[in-house]
């Protein structure tokens, strides 16, 4: 449909003529902007939203054609999956090992794998397709915290074959598995090793666990991960972008990357073309590089930035995982007595990294899980701030799954974010519960009600692929709360849907920065839409997870699920 410009309108202002205008219709948009928070019809030209309002407010902006295709349909911001790696799209080209069933890219549900006999059986029927008898078989998502043994050795690996480097990464990526061919491919089968990432058998060898990035990188390439293996590549970032499509995501990060030149040169050339259908933040993180030449790449990586290829921002890692046993707890530590976890950065690196951040007016975001990690990002920051003053440094902490009242206390006078881990809940709730830190900790972690309670900014994330990049599931676990088994952990932490909508659109631009661009539906931002099959301010809130995703209009351009 097209309604003819008046002429003295046309005089006033030839701007009107130079760019057509579509008006989306719509069941309902939902805009996130508390001054129209539900409208019926959308304005959009040259990728940007013109106005939200109703059809005969919206005509005032001169010629437009009116598009109909959502007439049945919930339009809301587009989802920001503020914490996940563009690396899932690669991992699925090697076999999926983990508990849960889950959907790869292409729309095919992957069975969960129950029991170790169960990962072994898939593992061995894909080795029966390797020719080569020197290629690496490699695995991911595997998780020996639902196992019997609690660990994955060489041995078990070695059943799958012992002539054939084997490496399985962890669901949390902090640990890797390999058979005993890999560690001797490594030179790592070999007494003598003393390095607390590199657990010792009886017999005073490697197990096959390897702890922390730093150890297993060293084994990766030997495994079957190429050199950049948290790194996407080009047909992995089209892969991972199909997974936010599915599951509306218009903006999303790549939490955890090295950002060599090639790498970024085909984060740059992907994403620029016509049918990319996601915003993708990459940050570079920490690990091996010193202070100076991190904060010196990230400023040369800021002047490469694209508007579908965001740069410039660091991830500090502080320590591993909980349900790994690699994260660093304050007393008294874990539930079932297992020593404390790891650290992956010494305290002098961290401030020196902070204060130059600030003084670059590079922001940093810190992954901590345990409640000692928080206390060292909370206590670096306090120092860095008053070296350098910021009153819009938007730190934000990922993860911070035990931080505690007095700590989200400090973190407000910090103004710092977070952005907290809320499926947690639902796939390692009951092991948090019985075996890492016990009924009252596992009650409060991930911990949104307090953290909105003390005003912290507040975003929430999968991190995929540790878990499947599903924002609306996200907000389905914040709102809820429920375990694996059923049970419902921290009532009192529960927020409202509405809170867990904002937190996967507003909060979560706010923590990228970027929530005068993104995150609400209203003039002069991003014409960026999730397309819903149902209203998630209507369902019950125990259906949120089930809402269907149409698909994404991300920057103007509508993008179907059914078409990727």
């Amino acid at each position: 449909m097209r309604t003819p410009v008046p002429v003295e309108f046309q005089a006033q202002d030839t701007y009107h003529e130079l760019e057509m205008t579509t008006i989306y219709s719509a069941k309902k948009i939902i805009t996130m902007n508390p001054a129209r928070p539900v409208v019926s019809h959308v304005a959009v030209r040259d990728g940007r939203i013109l106005g939200a309002g109703t059809l005969s407010e919206l005509v005032g902006f001169g010629e437009y054609s009116l598009d109909e295709r959502f007439e049945d349909k919930i339009l809301m911001p587009g989802l920001i999956e503020g914490h996940s790696h563009a690396v899932e799209g690669k991992w699925w080209r090697f076999v999926y090992c983990g508990f849960h069933d889950r959907m790869d890219p292409h729309g095919k549900i992957w069975s969960g794998l129950q029991t170790m006999d169960d990962v072994i059986a898939r593992m061995q029927e894909k080795e029966k397709t390797l020719d080569d008898p020197t290629q690496a078989l490699t695995g991911w998502a595997i998780d020996p915290i639902y196992y019997s043994d609690k660990k994955i050795t060489r041995q078990m690996l070695d059943c799958i074959s012992s002539t054939r480097p084997i490496g399985i990464i962890h669901a949390s990526a902090h640990t890797m598995s390999v058979n005993t061919k890999a560690l001797e491919l490594s030179d790592f089968m070999r007494a003598g090793i003393e390095h607390v990432g590199v657990p010792l058998g009886d017999d005073g060898m490697p197990t096959g666990e390897l702890k922390g990035p730093d150890v297993y990188f060293s084994v990766a390439q030997e495994a079957g991960f190429d050199g950049n293996m948290l790194e996407f590549d080009e047909s992995g970032l089209i892969d991972f972008s199909r997974l936010c499509v599915r599951n509306g995501v218009t903006t999303a990060t790549d939490l955890a990357a090295q950002l060599s030149d090639d790498i970024v040169d085909v984060g740059i050339r992907v994403t620029n073309e016509t049918d990319f259908p996601v915003r993708i933040f990459s940050f570079r993180f920490h690990i091996g590089l010193t202070p100076q030449e991190l904060i010196e790449q990230v400023k040369s990586l800021k002047l490469r930035s694209t508007d579908r290829f965001r740069l410039g921002k660091i991830k500090v890692i502080a320590d591993g995982s909980i349900q790994g046993f690699t994260a660093r707890l304050n007393w008294p530590g874990y539930y079932n007595g297992a020593p404390n976890g790891l650290w992956y950065i010494a305290p002098e690196q961290m401030l020196a990294i902070y204060e130059m951040a600030l003084e670059a007016e590079l922001q940093i975001h810190t992954h901590t899980n345990g409640d000692e990690a928080t206390d060292l990002a909370l206590d670096t920051l306090e120092a860095a701030l008053k070296k350098h003053p910021s009153n819009n440094h938007r730190f934000t902490i990922q993860h911070g799954q035990l931080i505690n009242a007095a700590q989200y206390r400090r973190m407000a006078k910090l103004d710092m974010c977070v952005n907290h881990f809320a499926n947690h809940h639902f796939y390692w709730g009951d092991e948090h519960y019985r075996l890492t830190v016990g009924p009252e900790r596992a009650e409060r972690m991930n911990a949104c009600r307090t953290a909105l309670d003390n005003g912290i900014p507040l975003a929430i994330h999968s991190d995929a692929p540790i878990t499947p990049l599903s924002p609306l599931f996200t907000a389905w676990c914040a709102v809820n709360r429920l375990t694996h088994s059923g049970r419902t952990q921290g009532e009192y932490e529960k927020i409202t849907v509405e809170e867990a909508l904002y937190a996967i659109t507003i909060g979560a631009a706010y923590t990228l920065n970027i929530d005068d661009e993104v995150g609400s539906i209203e003039a002069g931002k991003q014409a960026d839409f999730a397309v819903l099959h149902e209203d998630p301010t209507a369902v019950p809130a125990m259906q949120l997870k089930d809402i269907g995703v149409w698909g994404t209009i991300q920057g103007g351009r509508v993008f179907a699920a059914s078409d990727i």
